[in-house]
C-alpha cells in the first residue's frame, strides 16, 4: 500500500544569544563577554566588575538588554561596551551625590548618570566604590526588593 508523503513547510526560527533563563548563568555570560572583547574594554569591564563586587559583596549579577547588570534591591548599574568606551550607567545616578565628579556622561537626564571609561583611564577605585555603596543605600531606602 503506497504511503503519501506529507510536505510541511519548515517553520522559521530565530536564533538568540544564550540567556540565563536558557540555562546559562549571568556570570557565565559576563565572563564570555569579557573574553570575547579580548582588548582593553574586556580588561576594563572585568576591573569594574571586581570593584562592584568588592563594594557590595551581596550584589546580584544579571544579564539584561544584552549587557551586564548589577543589582541589589533594585538596579545599581549596567556595564556597556562600545568601540571607544566602556560605559557604567547608574540607574538612579541623578539622585546620587557625586563629590568626586565621576559622572561624565548622560548628565542631562533626570534619572540616570554614567561614567565613560576610555582606553588608558584609571578608575578612582575609592570614589567608585563609594558611589556603588551610595546606589545600594538608595535602593535599600526606596524599599524595593
Amino acid at each position: 500500500m503506497p504511503t503519501s508523503k506529507v510536505h510541511t513547510k519548515p517553520v522559521a526560527t530565530k536564533t538568540k544569544a544564550a540567556r540565563p533563563d536558557q540555562g546559562e548563568s549571568a556570570a557565565a555570560l559576563i565572563d564570555a563577554k569579557i573574553e570575547a572583547l579580548g582588548d582593553w574594554r574586556g580588561e576594563m569591564l572585568a576591573r569594574l566588575r571586581a570593584l562592584i563586587k568588592a563594594a557590595d559583596p551581596d550584589v546580584v549579577e544579571e544579564w539584561k538588554w544584552s549587557v551586564p547588570v548589577w543589582s541589589h534591591h533594585g538596579l545599581i548599574c549596567t556595564g556597556e561596551t562600545y568601540k571607544k568606551v566602556v560605559k557604567m550607567t547608574f540607574a538612579k545616578g541623578a539622585s546620587l551625590a557625586d563629590p568626586s565628579g565621576l559622572f561624565n556622561s548622560s548628565l542631562e537626564g533626570n534619572v540616570r548618570r554614567a561614567i565613560d571609561f576610555h582606553e588608558g583611564d584609571e578608575p578612582d577605585e575609592k570614589a567608585l566604590k563609594a558611589l556603588i555603596r551610595a546606589a545600594v543605600t538608595l535602593n535599600d531606602s526606596s524599599g524595593r526588593s
